[in-house]
């Protein structure tokens, strides 16, 4: 006779992400999510919320694991079922009433709460002088909302805002419905693209969302503190030319509309969420900052709606895929608009690149963030550090060949996520020739290699 086995405890799971281990979750692929919240006026209280996602098993599951925390769960169902859960580390792990088969759709519905106070070392909503936005990189959309948050598991979004009549709600994608309704506004917006969990952006505040037209007849949509529409239109303007240019080094803008979301917040970062770009409102009006610095800073965030929004990274370690190539065209538009040499800040670099490989491991093989610093992955060596691997491969396979590599990993990709070793495979074709030990020593060695064209050039020695 067999003993029956005693149930396995909830346990969180991961993907296994080698930055963070426990990140996503296996079993099933997302397919959208549809989010509601209800913010009744007061960003110190936590908002009512109900997530519902749309998923695909890709294995059979007694259990459902979801990454979320900072909300409180007050029930779940699958498939319309009420189903258990509980919470473990930053795990939720839903029981659902019977086992999920492989390829069966799921439908998970989460009410909870989404709590806007953070802790010190966690982002995920930002508090603003009149209302929230959204932070949520690296990994802090499950601090807003349950989901599945690795960035290799895009799906579509769909936002419901309610908010007081006197507020403006702005979400990613389109806007689909505006309804007024005594005290209050429901707002509703959708995605026309997949988007990471990473990139999602909800703006409420005392705003006005300012329309001007960019290329093609797209929409470039604005959305800015209400007094002061006049000190950050001179700014705003510039963006449909910055889609040009960003048009004619790689093609085609790949969403259904772009702007900023400037916040009345203090991060010390901007952030390029996805076709609503989330900048610091400082930035524009602080007079210490060069005019241009802050506009090849615009163009670094609009880079990204390629690389690292359009194109995702598979693997947190393929984040210098996102920032190297963004810290790119952001020094190559201010070569071209500001006289500021690409190759003057591509020395500096270089001397600098192996302290930041010391520091922070090489490009494409960062060492794990600082305990309870999650966002300390974002180091030197993944932005000028890694703007200096594209140089180096320019100086390579010469200019026509890169420019050829940039523009067909953006199209090739499209929509999806990928990978160093993709990077790598498309040069060498392009190239003609197998680039693998020239990517070895730029991606992964402790040294800085030799600069083709540049033999001068000469690293510092890391300081001890």
């Amino acid at each position: 006779m067999l003993a029956a086995a005693a149930p396995q405890a909830a346990t969180p799971l991961g993907v296994g992400d080698r930055l963070f281990p426990y990140l996503g979750n296996p079993g099933y692929d997302v397919q959208s999510y549809d989010i509601a919240f209800t913010y009744k006026g007061d960003n110190s209280k936590p908002l009512d919320a109900v997530t519902k996602i749309d998923a695909v098993a890709t294995s059979a599951l007694d259990r459902i694991n979801l990454d979320f925390s900072h909300g409180t769960v007050r029930s779940v169902k699958v498939n319309g079922l009420r189903a258990g859960f509980t919470t473990k580390d930053e795990d939720l792990i839903v029981t659902p009433s019977r086992s999920v088969v492989r390829g069966e759709p799921l439908r998970i519905t989460v009410e909870h709460t989404s709590d806007p106070v953070a802790g010190k070392e966690e982002i995920g909503w930002v508090r603003t002088k009149d209302g929230l936005a959204m932070a949520n990189q690296a990994d802090a959309a499950h601090r807003v909302f349950p989901s599945n948050d690795h960035p290799s598991d895009k799906a579509y979004f769909t936002f419901r805002i309610r908010a007081p009549k006197e507020l403006t709600a702005v979400a990613n994608g389109r806007p689909v419905l505006t309804t007024r309704a005594g005290d209050h506004t429901d707002w509703v917006y959708r995605t026309a693209h997949p988007m990471a969990t990473e990139l999602a952006q909800v703006s409420i505040g005392r705003s006005t969302v300012l329309h001007r037209q960019g290329p093609h007849g797209m929409d470039v949509r604005d959305v800015v503190p209400t007094k002061d529409v006049k000190k950050l239109t001179p700014w705003l303007d510039r963006t449909p030319g910055q889609i040009r240019w960003m048009e004619s080094k790689v093609g085609r803008y790949p969403f259904e509309n772009y702007g900023l979301v400037i916040a009345d917040a203090t991060t010390g970062f901007e952030l390029e969420t996805q076709t609503l770009s989330l900048f610091e409102r400082d930035l524009f009006t602080r007079p210490e900052y060069p005019k241009w610095y802050v506009a090849s800073v615009m163009v670094h965030e609009l880079a990204h709606q390629w690389f690292g929004d359009s194109v995702s990274p598979r693997t947190w370690s393929d984040l210098w895929l996102n920032e190297g190539h963004a810290t790119w065209y952001e020094a190559l538009y201010a070569q071209e608009h500001a006289d500021m040499p690409m190759e003057k800040r591509m020395r500096a670099a270089y001397a600098r690149s192996d302290a930041w490989r010391a520091s922070g491991g090489a490009p494409a093989a960062p060492e794990g963030p600082v305990p309870g610093e999650k966002i300390s992955i974002f180091r030197p060596v993944v932005y000028d550090g890694s703007a200096l691997v594209l140089y180096a491969l320019r100086q390579e396979i010469g200019k026509e060949a890169f420019e050829s590599v940039e523009r067909q990993w953006v199209s090739t990709h499209r929509d999806g996520t990928a990978t160093t070793a993709d990077f790598v495979a498309l040069s060498s074709r392009v190239a003609g020739r197998d680039l693998t030990g020239f990517f070895d020593g730029w991606l992964y060695g402790k040294k800085t290699p030799p600069m083709p064209g540049h033999p001068d050039w000469k690293t510092e020695a890391p300081a001890k």
